[in-house]
């Protein structure tokens, strides 16, 4: 195509924005991508095509029209820079890893329950060295009964736990427990299985930290940093999440809007005559939305018009979720114009905003 039309501008239309193919075809320079959703194909198709007939040569003309006829209503891709998007990969393969580790965590959880209830009561919390150290030393309940309680207690010596009256009530408890099951086959099966969980949850816990602090160091780099790492409840963890929602194209999201559509959390209305309603936008990028919302849900922990906010909501009856993407479509209205005029959120002024303003979510005086 570049030796047909002599590196000329080559617009094209296909039914994807993110993937091996975008990441392809982006290399080259002289053309113009045109993401179509596909819903918005397959309707075009149906309005000439009532039947519902579909193939692939047909479905490209429909893709050729889109672009040849309506590129005025469509928008090119735009890609963010390569920190941007470097950064992007990280937090997103980061909330991979972590969402297998919660798997594995519940997977665990329930195979203890079926033959060593104890040591969830010994443990605690299974994601920590402790656990897994504990759990590879002393798999089943017999074992840890065998014990001598001088080996337990260095044990939790060895990993800072060395409160006596804990310390006593734990070789206590285990003095008395009563093993839920002593089959042999059940429990050399069940410790199999643990030793296998047991693998996958220090390789993932591994990889996780590994990619926190890559996160850390992609982030402190990044032009835009000093606009979210600030923010109330934004932590490690959120606030390079909130900056890859931003990033550097400010073209990309023209107006508070735009992003809040994006993101998935505006509403759709639709109204036909009298009757009109509204509903969930389904067509938004799950992580993105994601993103928000979490971090609006520690902003009411940490931000005091947001707490106002969400207890004005509960009065009124909303439900959680539900309070938590309105106060995303709220902050994306402040983090737009922070971001575009290049200025750290201010959480003082804002409060001194919303009273002079007379906002039901200014604190009292």
């Amino acid at each position: 195509m570049a030796e047909r039309f002599g590196g000329r501008s080559v617009s094209l239309a296909i039914e994807a924005s993110r993937g091996a193919v975008i990441h392809a075809l982006v290399q080259y320079p002289w053309l113009t991508i045109y993401p179509i959703n596909p819903v918005t194909s397959a309707r075009y198709r149906q309005a000439f095509t009532p039947s519902g007939a579909s193939d692939d040569l047909p479905d490209a003309r429909v893709l050729l029209e889109l672009a040849r006829d309506h590129a005025a209503k469509l928008r090119p891709l735009e890609l963010q820079d390569s920190q941007t998007l470097q950064l992007a990969g990280l937090v997103e393969a980061r909330r991979q890893i972590v969402d297998r580790r919660t798997q594995v965590l519940n997977q665990l959880t329930s195979l203890l329950r079926s033959y060593y209830p104890q040591a969830l009561e010994l443990l605690g919390q299974l994601d920590t060295d402790l656990a897994v150290e504990f759990l590879s030393r002393w798999p089943d309940l017999i074992g840890l009964k065998a014990a001598k309680p001088g080996v337990i207690q260095r044990f939790y010596y060895t990993h800072n736990l060395r409160r006596p009256e804990l310390l006593e009530q734990r070789l206590q408890f285990i003095r008395q427990a009563v093993a839920l099951t002593t089959d042999p086959a059940r429990v050399s099966v069940a410790v199999l299985q643990l030793h296998c969980l047991l693998d996958q949850l220090r390789a993932l816990r591994k990889h996780v930290a590994i990619l926190g602090r890559e996160i850390r160091t992609v982030f402190a780099d990044h032009p835009e940093a000093y606009l979210f790492r600030d923010l109330p409840g934004a932590g490690p963890a959120l606030a390079p999440r909130l900056c890859v929602v931003f990033g550097t194209l400010r073209t990309l999201y023209p107006d508070p809007a735009s992003l809040q559509k994006h993101a998935g959390v505006a509403p759709v209305r639709e109204k036909s005559g009298q009757q009109l309603w509204t509903h969930w936008r389904w067509l938004a990028p799950v992580f993105l939305r994601q993103s928000l919302v979490e971090w609006a849900g520690q902003t009411v922990m940490h931000s005091a018009w947001a707490k106002v906010y969400y207890q004005r909501m509960v009065a009124k009856g909303k439900k959680h979720h539900a309070i938590l993407r309105a106060l995303a479509f709220k902050w994306i209205r402040i983090l737009w114009k922070c971001w575009q005029t290049r200025t750290p959120y201010d959480e003082a002024r804002y409060l001194k905003q919303l009273l002079h303003r007379k906002s039901p979510n200014a604190l009292p005086v």
